[in-house]
């Protein structure tokens, strides 16, 4: 069970987050901030597991936000809430520890899946990037500049952008279950290996940085469900 805060500036963006949040069984408990100051109160109080941090939440803004929050004694896992155009910030956010992305209107499978995969793979260390701690086998980290290009794929995107073969999408669909490479890899009877080879795969046929983005991009796309 991860408890979660949903921290936005707009009360309306928040408050539908909150309702989605609270329809994922592994999401508990769910709690709302409108600023920097009511999400550090809450997170001291009670150390939430996930936080969803406003890209535009008002100053001193999220950037201020996570630096306050890694001076609470906790594992908190930041994942921003941007949109395109939100390229500066998640850079600097990102470069301070934000695990990931993902559209405000997320909905409720996405949610599920990128909680289960925190949850399978904790919290980060500030400033070390999520690909290479929880796939070892990734070539080379995430950078700001990758990262401007792996902004969520919107709401009406073709499926047919992106091709996946069967297999990919076996894996694509273990990561959405929280299942490790190994643990994929026993399911399938591939090797670990294998299947490190087919998440490197994946994500560049998707522009995902972490198994987070990649789930949320296939979701989104309708290519795993």
């Amino acid at each position: 069970m991860a408890g979660v805060v949903v921290c936005h500036g707009s009360t309306a963006v928040r408050e539908r987050i909150v309702l989605t949040a609270l329809g994922v069984p592994s999401l508990a408990p769910v709690r709302a901030a409108a600023t920097v100051e009511e999400l550090v109160t809450l997170a001291r109080r009670v150390p939430p597991t996930i936080v969803l941090l406003d890209a535009h939440l008002p100053s001193p803004g999220p950037v201020e936000a996570i630096r306050r929050l890694r001076a609470v004694p906790s594992q908190s896992t930041v994942v921003m809430l941007a949109v395109p155009g939100d390229e500066i910030a998640l850079d600097r956010a990102i470069a301070l520890g934000a695990r990931g992305y993902l559209a405000p209107d997320v909905g409720r499978a996405e949610l599920a899946a990128v909680a289960a995969h925190i949850l399978a793979s904790p919290a980060l260390p500030a400033g070390v990037p999520d690909a290479v701690a929880a796939h070892g086998a990734v070539a080379s980290a995430p950078t700001p500049a990758v990262a401007r290009a792996e902004l969520p794929v919107q709401a009406g995107a073709s499926r047919d952008e992106v091709s996946l073969t069967k297999r990919e999408v076996e894996v694509l669909v273990g990561m959405s279950n929280g299942r490790s490479n190994a643990q994929i890899g026993q399911e399938l009877f591939l090797s670990e290996d294998t299947i490190k080879t087919h998440a490197r795969r994946l994500f560049r046929k998707l522009g995902a940085a972490d198994r987070a983005q990649a789930v949320a991009i296939g979701l989104r796309r309708g290519l795993i469900r």
